[in-house]
């Protein structure tokens, strides 16, 4: 099956293609890599709705552009990122797992002394690409409590799924989930 699925993100139309999670389930695959104008667009439009913020994070994944962005239209000369396993230079490493939609596998998700001792005592903009199951931000909350950070807000370009009804996230467009005929699952 070959289908896209139109959307408008912060005033910019992409087709999206979709994508096989099994036979009965197909997801549409936003991609923020290499897309600078979406990349910038959604930034500005979701800082335009952020509640004040002394930190952001996101897990390591497609959300990074974003953040980046985030911060530096901003003004934050900081943000952080959780990575997907220790790292060397990582001091009193802590961890979390998370099992995401579109990774086939556990991940663990991690960060440093430094990283914690930036949360501690803050508030902390948990942002994201995508938000699916959830189970990515559970993860980035499980982090953020661990080291004494105060959640200010949840946000992301899209929200897929049951993450629509969500009430305690904010996002700039809705993503609909796909049946095995390519067909939007209300």
């Amino acid at each position: 099956m070959e289908k896209n699925y139109t959307i408008d993100i912060a005033g910019v139309k992409r087709d999206l293609p979709l994508c096989k999670v099994n036979d009965n389930l197909y997801i549409a695959a936003f991609i923020m890599f290499g897309d600078v104008e979406i990349t910038t667009n959604s930034a500005k439009a979701l800082l335009e709705k952020a509640p004040a913020f002394d930190v952001l994070i996101t897990a390591e994944s497609k959300g990074i552009p974003l953040l980046y962005e985030m911060a530096r239209q901003s003004g934050n000369n900081y943000y952080i990122v959780a990575r997907k396993g220790p790292k060397l230079y990582m001091k009193d490493i802590i961890t979390t797992e998370v099992d995401s939609i579109t990774t086939d596998h556990i991940q663990t998700l991690c960060i440093g002394s430094e990283e914690a001792q930036a949360m501690n005592g803050k508030r902390v903009l948990i942002v994201d690409d995508v938000i699916s199951t959830g189970e990515s931000l559970a993860a980035l909350e499980t982090l953020i409590n661990k080291v004494g950070g105060n959640i200010v807000g949840r946000m992301a370009v899209l929200a897929e799924g049951d993450a629509i009804s969500r009430k305690d996230i904010t996002y700039l467009a809705p993503l609909p989930l796909f049946d095995g005929k390519g067909n939007a699952i209300e």
